[in-house]
């Protein structure tokens, strides 16, 4: 039998849209700082599960999804303080996850499901389809018996697929939704899944809340299910997705900078020096009054500069004399 491939084109507006993504990615060095800044780390962890839970109908906020995740009690209705522990627990088993795996697919349903669902990490047994936001029914799944099947051509496909991954990714992201493979917790995920498999190129995608953009724009989330739906390939969902991964790092960058500059004065104090034509480390350390070149680089200038704050003239020699420093 034929390898199977789902249905898309690849467009000259996706190329660019990724071509932008990796243009971001290549630019933002300074968001592998978020290595060093937990705290941040913890709360686009939590941004990601209430968004994502939000999609979903969850009412609690994100104060309440806090609040939850830190162990204190809130008062709400127990399948909701339920979805977030749960999404929360599967969340951190990121690292440990196969996306390319269809049991540790399942696995990680096991672990979002717990307590909702009776059959929680197993396929589902009867036909449901996909509601929006206002009730409406934008979908109707395939029949259960054809899950397997279709599960593991997706899988198969997502194996050996050349595609680059921010597009392969996509693409999973809605073949999965029209499947619909278990009997709730589909859409979270859908989302969930999307992240693994950036996180598995890149590890940094674990920490961006991609799921915020998407709740922020959810009636576009499900109108580009709708269209590549009517349009028989996932076109419009790429895109759609695409746009919501750029905006998500763009959002990152500026989130992890702002942190920065506004946590660590010795950072702040160099910015502020810093004119807008390139300078000299001499000319920093004056205007700083500084006298130790050892303390300027290592307290100041490689802080900026790992936090993508500042950049080179020289940036492949670092210790030239000709080296000029300026603010991105």
């Amino acid at each position: 039998m034929d390898r199977y491939i789902p249905p898309f084109d690849i467009t000259e507006e996706m190329l660019g849209a990724t071509s932008e993504i990796m243009e971001l990615l290549g630019r933002m060095s300074g968001v592998q700082t978020l290595d060093k800044l937990p705290r941040l780390r913890r709360v686009n962890r939590i941004k990601s599960i209430h968004s994502s839970l939000a999609i979903e109908n969850n009412p609690l906020s994100l104060e309440q999804v806090t609040d939850v995740i830190n162990g204190k009690k809130v008062l709400a209705p127990s399948d909701d303080i339920t979805a977030v522990k749960n999404a929360y627990n599967v969340y951190a088993l990121l690292p440990e996850l196969d996306p390319y795996s269809v049991s540790d697919l399942l696995k990680a349903h096991a672990v979002m499901m717990k307590d909702l669902v009776e059959h929680a990490g197993a396929f589902r047994t009867a036909s449901v389809g996909v509601i929006n936001e206002k009730g409406a029914v934008i979908h109707v799944a395939p029949p259960h018996a054809m899950v397997g099947p279709l599960i593991s051509q997706l899988f198969g496909w997502l194996n050996t697929s050349k595609l680059h991954i921010l597009i392969k990714s996509c693409i999973f992201h809605y073949e999965f939704e029209f499947i619909h493979p278990f009997p709730d917790g589909n859409g979270r995920m859908g989302r969930l899944w999307q992240t693994a498999l950036l996180a598995k190129w890149k590890p940094i995608f674990e920490w961006i809340p991609i799921e915020s953009l998407i709740r922020a724009h959810q009636e576009e989330y499900y109108r580009a299910i709708s269209l590549s739906n009517s349009e028989g390939k996932s076109n419009k969902f790429i895109l759609y997705m695409l746009g919501m991964i750029r905006s998500a790092i763009e959002g990152i960058v500026s989130d992890t900078r702002s942190h920065i500059a506004h946590t660590d004065e010795r950072i702040s104090a160099l910015l502020s020096v810093i004119e807008a034509y390139p300078m000299s480390a001499k000319e920093l350390m004056e205007r700083l009054g500084l006298k130790s070149r050892n303390g300027f680089r290592q307290n100041y200038l490689a802080p900026a500069l790992e936090a993508g704050l500042i950049g080179m003239t020289c940036p492949d020699q670092p210790t030239s004399k000709n080296q000029r420093y300026f603010k991105l």
